[in-house]
């Protein structure tokens, strides 16, 4: 495990700018798949504990939020450019299933693909959140990420379940 820096310092204007380019790309790229009125996803059984669909926006901006902040936290106290490096492609990959994620769920309409992908992206979002962590004590704000995650992926599967043809 690294270790941290005395002197923890709040994210430079330049790491922040990054994270939060990297995250905002992520959630456009998402957010042009995402189809919550088509009628395919309307036309689904979902289960009884499915959030009311105002909910996803609101939830999604503040982890997006939490995640570009405290990711620059640890780009910024890394105890050295290796570890800052790790944090890095950790994010990276983890954006990539984020966004990848509504792909296959809202336009390819792969339930069990989709179920795959949020538990991925939740084994993803535990580790970015241990590194980012280990890197800056403030980075365990990041927990409420891969604890929405493990949600989607119980409620993903639930969808898959209730709905396989």
């Amino acid at each position: 495990m690294a270790t941290i820096a005395k002197d923890r310092r709040w994210p430079a204007p330049d790491a922040l700018a990054r994270t939060t380019l990297g995250v905002a790309t992520a959630a456009v790229v998402g957010s042009a798949a995402t189809a919550p009125a088509s009628a395919w996803y309307r036309q689904l059984r979902k289960p009884r504990f499915q959030p009311p669909p105002a909910a996803f926006p609101v939830a999604w901006t503040l982890l997006y939020a939490d995640l570009a902040f405290t990711s620059a936290l640890a780009l910024e106290n890394a105890p050295d450019p290796g570890y800052a490096e790790r944090v890095q492609r950790a994010l990276a990959a983890n954006l990539v299933l984020n966004a990848g994620w509504s792909w296959v769920f809202f336009r390819a309409h792969r339930l069990g693909a989709a179920t795959l992908t949020a538990a991925a992206l939740t084994a993803s979002s535990a580790d970015l959140t241990r590194r980012v962590a280990a890197a800056d004590p403030r980075g365990r704000a990041l927990i409420a990420y891969p604890a929405w995650c493990a949600f989607a992926t119980v409620l993903s599967a639930a969808l898959w379940r209730r709905n396989r043809r």
